[in-house]
């Protein structure tokens, strides 16, 4: 059974564990914690944690005297996360509306959940509802995707294959690619001391048709949206669109770039 098979079987909170969150996720959750300062003792929440990959890395760096609060508005995404730990506490709730009291979090943190928010600034100023002063907000989301050369080549792709619908469904996780657009987020959420700053990682699938695959299996992007032969020639074509960032044991590779909310509360 080829990977695209396989992909069809699997739940999407299953696909995005074992698929992206190696592939790109998980690779980022180092940087944002870094970006936040999570260190030993502190109490940590996580917005949006999919899966758990920023919280299960905020927890080994706070150990068994901090603690970390997983939030999701996911069932099945929540309950991938509680296989993974039980010493994190995992929520079901809404970024805009954060299930828990004023100031009691040392650090709050968000990886690539922030472009799905119903409300952007509702949910940043949630974020710094709950941090206690002094307490630092890192925040990240998709830079644009013409600055990541992997997924740039894969949107040109897809629109030359399939028309801007198709090609706009793929680019909606990058929306947030633009330091001034959040700069006016965190004005409306009253974060006056927000800093944007550019952040990378490197993405790496095992191969071209296993991008593909994850994609296809994607309901936030592709899912749904071609049929089998349209999928069999979107991986045809992407052998050779992607050729750029294919390494030479056949895995890709290629640089992402991400931008990266941070703030102190006063």
């Amino acid at each position: 059974m080829d990977a695209i098979r396989v992909a069809e079987v699997r739940s999407p909170a299953e696909i995005y564990d074992e698929q992206f969150v190696p592939a790109l996720f998980g690779r980022f959750s180092g940087v944002v914690a870094d970006a936040a300062g999570i260190r030993a003792g502190q109490r940590v929440l996580d917005v949006a944690c999919g899966t758990g990959a920023l919280a299960c890395a905020a927890a080994e760096r706070v150990g068994r005297g901090g603690a970390v609060v997983g939030l999701d508005a996911n069932a099945d995404m929540l309950a991938m996360a509680r296989r993974k730990s039980g010493a994190i506490e995992w929520i079901d709730g809404r970024a805009e509306a954060l299930p828990f009291p004023d100031c009691g979090f040392d650090v709050v943190v968000s990886q690539f959940g922030m472009m799905f928010f119903d409300d952007r600034p509702a949910a940043l100023r949630e974020m710094q509802r709950v941090l206690r002063p002094g307490g630092r907000l890192a925040v990240a989301v998709c830079d644009a995707v013409e600055r990541s050369a992997g997924y740039g080549l894969l949107a040109a792709l897809l629109q030359r294959l399939f028309g801007r619908q198709v090609a706009d469904a793929f680019r909606a996780p990058f929306a947030l690619g633009d330091p001034a657009l959040l700069r006016s987020m965190c004005t409306q959420a009253a974060l006056t001391r927000a800093e944007v700053n550019t952040v990378t990682a490197t993405v790496r699938f095992a191969s071209v048709e296993a991008l593909v695959a994850a994609e296809r299996a994607c309901i936030w992007t592709l899912g749904g949206l071609l049929d089998d032969a349209q999928f069999d020639r979107l991986r045809q074509e992407a052998r050779r669109a992607l050729q750029p960032c294919v390494q030479g044991d056949g895995s890709i590779a290629f640089e992402m770039p991400a931008l990266l909310i941070s703030a102190n509360r006063s």
